[in-house]
């Protein structure tokens, strides 16, 4: 019988003092960028959290409309668009 593989906590940060929106977009949603907004903590790191089943994810932040990588991130590869997305393994 196939075993159900549970999702697992993720959190991803980024250090933006000066943004004033920030939402995380990537393979596990479809690239919305709407719907995982971040929040800015009192130190300007801001932080998102969500759950994933293990797997292969690409990811980027949209800050003040426009696309950031990861700083944090040391996996990248590039996309469509001639730029890179980072990438997260949850095992």
């Amino acid at each position: 019988m196939a075993r159900l593989l549970a999702s697992k906590p993720a959190e991803f940060k980024l250090y933006a003092p000066q943004a004033k929106k920030v939402i995380l977009s990537g393979s596990f949603n479809k690239w919305d960028a709407k719907k995982l907004a971040a929040k800015k903590d009192s130190k300007g790191n801001w932080v998102v959290k969500t759950s994933l089943k293990p797997g292969r994810y690409e990811y980027k932040f949209f800050v003040d409309g426009a696309w950031i990588n990861d700083p944090r991130c040391t996996s990248c590869v590039p996309n469509s668009f001639g730029t890179h997305n980072c990438v997260l393994e949850v095992k």
